[in-house]
């Protein structure tokens, strides 16, 4: 275990270079789970569907998605795609990561759509609303309010899945530390840097989400 003294000094003298894969982290993070947040709308929606088989194409995604490793769909989408097209790491990444939140999402959307009082639905229709109509301007307002705090976990866990790009070597937070700790022999040092930025990124998205959930806050009164 490296001594205070020597931790400290690795962290200051290293913070240029992991600044720069902090904002690549963020980066990756930002865009799977924006596109992440598309698919799993569009996902959710088909689920509750009155079209049968747009419910069992939904089905059928969220369960293969989660139901492989995230590692597996990155290779996919890395290596197998290659023959195809070239993709580039960031977007291998970027890519897998949506999908696999997407798929987490999208039962999150559903969730908080359905418990949406379905007679809010009804007064809508009898304004004279359509059915789209209605749900864009009455239900998904709602829907995204209570879905906030599970979105805000989720982009938590976005943020820590997306080490998982180190095994394509992008250059993000967690592939600089082992690549450090490896040239450097001191791999030790190198993975609690990591994890001391890790836990900063954390410390600031809980901050923000919970900021945003005092705002939109649905009352229950």
């Amino acid at each position: 275990m490296p001594s205070f003294s020597h931790f400290f000094e690795t962290l200051t003298g290293s913070t240029g270079v992991f600044v720069d894969a902090m904002l690549l982290t963020l980066k990756l993070t930002v865009v799977s789970i924006l596109v992440g947040i598309v698919i799993g709308l569009i996902f959710a929606l088909l689920k509750i569907s009155n079209i049968k088989i747009l419910g069992y194409i939904s089905d059928a995604y969220i369960y293969l998605v989660r139901g492989t490793p995230l590692i597996v769909q990155i290779f996919i989408l890395y290596f197998g795609l290659s023959g195809i097209f070239l993709l580039p790491d960031f977007w291998a990444a970027a890519l897998a990561l949506a999908l696999h939140n997407g798929a987490y999402i999208a039962e999150i959307f559903r969730g908080t759509i359905q418990s949406i009082d379905s007679g809010q639905m009804e007064a809508a229709r009898s304004l004279g609303m359509n059915k789209s109509l209605a749900m864009r301007r009455i239900i998904l307002p709602q829907a995204f309010r209570r879905a906030l705090p599970p979105l805000g976990n989720q982009f938590i866990i976005g943020l820590k899945d997306s080490s998982l790009a180190a095994f394509i070597s992008m250059n993000e937070l967690f592939n600089v530390a082992t690549t450090l700790g490896s040239n450097n022999f001191d791999e030790m040092t190198y993975l609690l840097i990591v994890a001391v930025y890790y836990l900063i990124l954390v410390a600031i998205l809980t901050i923000l989400v919970n900021i945003l959930e005092r705002k939109l806050a649905v009352s229950d009164r």
